[in-house]
């Protein structure tokens, strides 16, 4: 029943980003206060390292759908990384364009270099690597690039050898 509500929950939160009945209320947000709250919440045991510019000062962003973004990149960080030598990183910064770059790389088996594109379509799922009993339905990064599209940016994956990191990023 919880897998069933998390799919429907994602499902219509994906419906309302990609049609744009979504509207963000944002508000100014440390959001390397809200990395680690959200990460002390709810993986306090997971080893995660964070590495987090705490000068950026507050950011206007929707925070609910900031910690949806946070939640799925995280939880597929770790999901994809069980027995890797390094915890999953998560990082945020800005980039030499004034973007904001929040990103979290796993050191997992990563996937193939022909599935990268597809990863945030709705419901694909790659190689063996990420297969369906790992959990979840294939909805996560569809859902962070919805959001980092909302507020006005992008989201890219690359292989990071080992892993994968991706990486959202929007205009300060």
């Amino acid at each position: 029943l919880g897998e069933m509500r998390d799919l429907i929950t994602e499902l219509l939160e994906s419906e309302r980003l990609a049609s744009g009945h979504a509207a963000l209320h944002t508000e100014a947000v440390d959001l390397a206060a809200l990395v680690r709250e959200l990460v002390a919440a709810q993986w306090p045991d997971a080893g995660l390292s964070l590495q987090l510019n705490e000068r950026l000062g507050p950011v206007l962003v929707d925070p609910m759908r900031m910690r949806l973004l946070l939640r799925n990149l995280i939880d597929n960080a770790l999901r994809h990384s069980t027995g890797a030598p390094t915890p999953p990183v998560v990082s945020l910064s800005t980039d030499t364009e004034g973007q904001l770059q929040l990103s979290v790389r796993d050191f997992g088996p990563g996937v193939a270099e022909e599935h990268l594109p597809h990863l945030t379509e709705p419901f694909y799922r790659a190689d063996s690597a990420r297969q369906r009993t790992t959990g979840g339905f294939g909805l996560g990064l569809y859902l962070c690039k919805l959001v980092a599209q909302a507020h006005g940016g992008a989201l890219r994956i690359r292989r990071a050898e080992p892993g994968l990191e991706v990486v959202a990023s929007w205009p300060i």
